[in-house]
């Protein structure tokens, strides 16, 4: 049984998220601060936490930033606000995915399989080649999930990876948010979300490809992105 740490200081909020995970069949932890949440986290290893950003005592970042660097645990963050900076600094500091109140919880559960299906991917046996990507200077070691841009190493989160990882394998193929969506994140609705968007601009970001003449990540205007073509 998959267990879930869900944090959120309204605690109406927090029963019926909690009632309806457990509905689902998941065994499910609560918290109403940051302090508490880093507690339970640590001492029950959860398979996902549901996360909100404006907690008391240790924020959601706050306690985002602290998770990410002991584990590698799904996180999905939940925010009030519907500000850009909020997501993107949730996906900088280590979250999977993040989740605009009010939101249903058909599309919450959704979010949380998602999470639970994230495949975990090691290093090759000893000997093993590894599979690698290229595309010019930028190569993608899938085995060692390593990426590199002209010998220097560029550190991604792990949806990051796996989106950059998904558009190269495909190169010239056009998908739709949506696509992405159920392909490298595993919902089976996408829903309104502007997360490959964050997701495509974070990797924009680390890897110097410029929005304007992409060398590698091509919006197509009214459908949604590709890998370029050599």
């Amino acid at each position: 049984m998959p267990k879930i740490l869900v944090v959120d200081d309204e605690p109406n909020l927090l029963h019926s998220v909690a009632y309806s995970l457990r509905r689902e069949g998941h065994e499910v932890l609560t918290a109403a601060d940051g302090e508490e949440a880093l507690k339970l986290a640590r001492g029950n290893s959860p398979d996902a936490i549901v996360l909100d950003v404006m907690l008391p005592k240790l924020d959601g970042f706050e306690v985002c930033r602290r998770l990410r660097s002991e584990s590698q645990v799904p996180i999905l963050m939940l925010t009030a606000k519907d500000s850009e900076i909020d997501r993107v600094v949730g996906l900088e500091i280590g979250a999977d995915d993040y989740l605009t109140k009010p939101f249903s919880m058909r599309e919450l559960q959704a979010r949380v399989k998602a999470l639970l299906r994230r495949s975990i991917r090691t290093e090759p046996a000893s000997g093993q080649k590894a599979e690698l990507l290229r595309a010019g200077e930028l190569s993608v070691d899938l085995a060692r999930r390593r990426v590199l841009v002209a010998e220097r190493e560029v550190a991604l989160k792990p949806k990051e990876f796996d989106l950059l990882a998904y558009l190269l394998a495909n190169r010239g193929r056009v998908f739709t948010r949506e696509a992405l969506l159920r392909q490298v994140w595993g919902y089976p609705e996408a829903g309104i979300t502007r997360t490959v968007d964050a997701h495509v601009r974070a990797l924009r970001e680390k890897l110097g490809d410029d929005v304007d003449s992409p060398k590698w990540l091509e919006t197509v205007r009214g459908v949604g992105y590709r890998a370029r073509e050599a």
